[in-house]
């Protein structure tokens, strides 16, 4: 017997591609973009990472080196550093991917970063 998948809520920063880009994602997750869905634009990075552990959503960025240290401050939420030179494409099926074998003990609280050498 399989074990269920987590459904998580992810939010995509204001710099990340928009959630209809990512139609594995958009399909399989709570995806929500923070400037499209929520209409939130031009926010510090520790006011998203607030808005993410409000929203207990995980954080989807290209912006890895800023986020990176806001990781561990709760568990609430956690944060994937995307490599920006990924095609579109490779991002939705890494992340999706990533996303279904994780359990939350696995990304909450957590840096996570993805490449193309992430194996998946």
């Amino acid at each position: 017997m399989s074990r269920k998948q987590h459904k998580f809520k992810l939010l995509l920063d204001e710099n990340f591609l928009n959630r209809d880009r990512l139609p594995l994602l958009n399909k399989r997750y709570n995806a929500k973009h923070i400037k499209s869905d929520f209409r939130q634009t031009g926010l510090q990075d520790l006011e998203v990472h607030a808005f993410a552990v409000k929203e207990h959503r995980i954080i989807v960025t290209f912006n890895d080196k800023d986020f990176v240290n806001l990781a561990p401050k709760s568990k609430r939420t956690g944060i994937v550093g995307v490599f920006v030179n990924m095609t579109t494409d490779h991002i939705d099926k890494k992340l999706a991917a990533i996303l279904r074998r994780s359990k939350p003990n696995d990304i909450y609280g957590k840096f996570i970063y993805v490449s193309e050498e992430t194996e998946i």
